[in-house]
């Protein structure tokens, strides 16, 4: 599933072509994805002047005039690409086609058919029941050590489990948590009221970088993240230890001090770290 920096690359990249113009046409090729598209999506759409297209942790938000929001999640498999002028016939999993005033095809493709939109209006997006109770953006400046600290107080879970939960921070996923978590030096087993604040200020600085270099390297395209320029993300290249099972340490001295990156099933996902580094 697309993360906080696979999901803000997308809203970038819409941006640079949206933002200021008009959808001309949207066509709809089936009644909807995880959920049915609202009624009249399309005739709704279609001569809305989008005037922001932003992120709020997983999740695309799309303002348009007359305060109306487009609220976009991509799923496991979802893309939006942008095809520039309208000139190849859809294809067997393009579901929804964006065209505007210009002439750019932004169409949204999902395989599996996870993803979702729906409408909504602007003074009810907080509130809606898809993002009320999100905690807080990890890059924004309201994210810091003690705010993490009180969430986390008190809890038994794993602090890898901690963080996967959008309620205690919002946006992060597998792979970012356990980036995070080998930079900051802390088992993922370790439970999340045991960490110290110090390590927690430290923590939080290290999501805060993962999450920027990953957003530079335009997200991590493992299966089917692409870029809405149709080229693939890049940083998974960088990964330390997610899904690197049996490799050495880029940190440690190497066997028989470290065995190097296990892996291990935590709440059914799989979680990568370095038994020697990370305590």
């Amino acid at each position: 599933m697309p993360e906080l920096p696979e999901v803000e690359t997308v809203a970038r990249g819409l941006a640079r072509v949206w933002e200021g113009r008009r959808f001309a046409s949207v066509v709809t090729r089936r009644a909807g994805l995880r959920l049915p598209f609202p009624p009249h999506f399309a005739q709704r759409l279609t001569g809305r002047t989008i005037e922001r297209v932003g992120r709020r942790a997983k999740y695309l938000v799309v303002r348009l005039d007359g305060g109306l929001v487009l609220l976009g999640h991509l799923g496991m498999s979802g893309r939006m690409v942008i095809s520039g002028l309208k000139n190849t016939p859809p294809g067997p999993h393009d579901h929804v086609e964006f065209v505007t005033d210009d002439g750019v095809v932004v169409t949204l493709t999902d395989p599996r058919r996870f993803g979702l939109m729906i409408l909504c209006d602007a003074a009810e997006v907080e509130a809606h029941p898809l993002l009320a109770g999100i905690g807080p953006e990890p890059l924004e400046a309201g994210f810091d050590a003690q705010v993490l600290a009180g969430a986390l107080a008190g809890k038994a879970t794993p602090i890898k489990s901690a963080l996967l939960d959008q309620k205690v921070v919002a946006g992060l996923g597998n792979i970012y948590v356990c980036e995070s978590l080998f930079r900051a030096r802390i088992s993922p087993l370790r439970p999340a009221r045991d960490v110290t604040r110090d390590e927690i200020g430290l923590l939080v600085g290290c999501v805060k970088d993962v999450l920027t270099e990953a957003i530079a390297a335009g997200g991590s395209s493992l299966r089917d993240h692409v870029r809405p320029d149709g080229e693939l993300g890049y940083f998974q290249h960088g990964f330390k230890v997610y899904g690197r099972e049996g490799e050495p340490c880029p940190d440690c001295a190497g066997a028989p001090a470290c065995g190097g990156i296990r892996r291990i099933a935590q709440a059914g996902r799989s979680t990568f770290y370095c038994a020697e580094r990370q305590r």
